[in-house]
């Protein structure tokens, strides 16, 4: 992996800026810090007006595990194109059926982790994020989680820090939704910034020169090609993407 704000990348980054391009983003551990409390994961106020601020220049997305209607009220007041919940099922791909199945599901293992200490199950109508980052036996409560998420039957499993979120099978990914959002918004390139398992989808996706992928935190085992060193970090980030990109190349653009 490579650091995309060091000074021999800084052309890459700069070629994508100059061409129709998609910024799109994770929120937790991306836009906004990791906290022991999901509910109370905001924005610094610096990131949040950088952010604001792309979006007059640029087309912008957040893509997250949240709901929709949850990350949605994080991301209040800004002018973003779409914001899509539950890696990548809403609101495009939402249907009783899946809300059925994670309906099913939510109460076996709300009966269940209500023994373990620390562990929470989270409904998020489309699928379920089961946290046990305040437990204090934290491999077993994984092991635990992936074993009787595996009982239910066919689940797609996809694991986070410190959650295991939980979707039908069928269920579209990061990926998709990426995919879905740049053709929809008619752009030729998309940046994409992420830091989890769940964002590998992305990561994955072979399309070289034309998908900037950036990972916020170096790991070996990423399919990302470059990475910011913290989540702090990605404020700098902002800021050259909003350098890059002046108010005439923004008219001719859009």
């Amino acid at each position: 992996m490579k650091y995309i704000l060091a000074r021999s990348n800084i052309d890459i980054l700069k070629q994508f800026a100059w061409s129709k391009v998609l910024l799109a983003f994770d929120y937790d551990g991306t836009l906004a810090p990791i906290v022991t409390d999901p509910a109370k994961a905001v924005m610094r106020p610096r990131t949040r007006a950088l952010l604001d601020t792309l979006t007059e220049r640029y087309p912008c997305v957040v893509i997250s595990g949240r709901s929709q209607a949850d990350a949605k009220r994080l991301l209040r007041g800004i002018g973003l194109a779409e914001v899509i919940g539950n890696h990548g099922i809403e609101p495009w791909s939402i249907s009783r059926r899946m809300a059925r199945e994670t309906d099913s599901w939510r109460p076996v293992l709300e009966k269940h982790f209500a023994a373990f200490p620390g562990v929470h199950v989270e409904n998020k109508d489309y699928s379920l994020a089961v946290h046990y980052r305040r437990s204090r036996a934290k491999k077993k409560a994984r092991a635990e989680i992936r074993r009787v998420a595996t009982a239910l039957g066919r689940v797609r499993l996809i694991g986070g820090k410190q959650v295991v979120n939980i979707l039908p099978p069928d269920a579209p990914h990061k990926g998709m939704a990426l995919e879905r959002e740049r053709e929809r918004l008619r752009c030729d390139t998309a940046i994409y910034v992420g830091d989890d398992t769940t964002d590998e989808d992305v990561f994955a996706l072979d399309q070289p020169g034309q998908l900037l992928t950036i990972r916020v935190g170096a790991k070996s085992s990423s399919a990302a090609v470059y990475y910011l060193r913290n989540q702090r970090d990605i404020d700098r980030l902002l800021q050259k993407l909003l350098d890059l990109r002046s108010a005439p190349l923004r008219t001719s653009l859009q």
